[in-house]
């Protein structure tokens, strides 16, 4: 076969590959398990406050936890671990506030969850 290359002719088939690119990364996440719809939910009430909405007008803006996990240290230096962010959790850093005594266990397995996901 042999193909004429006009400049219409090459924007059609850049335009081709770039949709066929695009679209086979295009795929829908994975449904959220029931542990991580729950830390979702957690963060939406407990955490998206202060760390998306900024709805309590704080003037130090908290650290963005999307894809928290994907980097290997923690805003605060720390390791990126699910101890160290449960530790943060409950017991506060800097103007973070304590959280000790509002989540359970299986709570804070939940949250740890949703945050493994990068928040989707």
């Amino acid at each position: 076969m042999v193909w004429k290359t006009t400049g219409r002719a090459l924007i059609c088939v850049g335009v081709a590959a770039s949709l066929s690119i695009g679209l086979a990364a295009c795929r829908p996440a994975p449904a959220l398990t029931a542990q991580e719809a729950e830390g979702k939910h957690l963060y939406q009430v407990r955490c998206a406050h202060c760390h998306e909405d900024n709805d309590l007008a704080l003037k130090k803006v908290p650290p963005d936890l999307h894809g928290v996990f994907a980097q290997k240290t923690l805003p605060s230096g720390a390791p990126a671990t699910d101890e160290a962010v449960r530790q943060n959790v409950l017991a506060g850093k800097g103007m973070m506030p304590a959280f000790s005594g509002r989540f359970t266990g299986e709570q804070m397995a939940a949250l740890l969850a949703y945050l493994h996901t990068g928040l989707r």
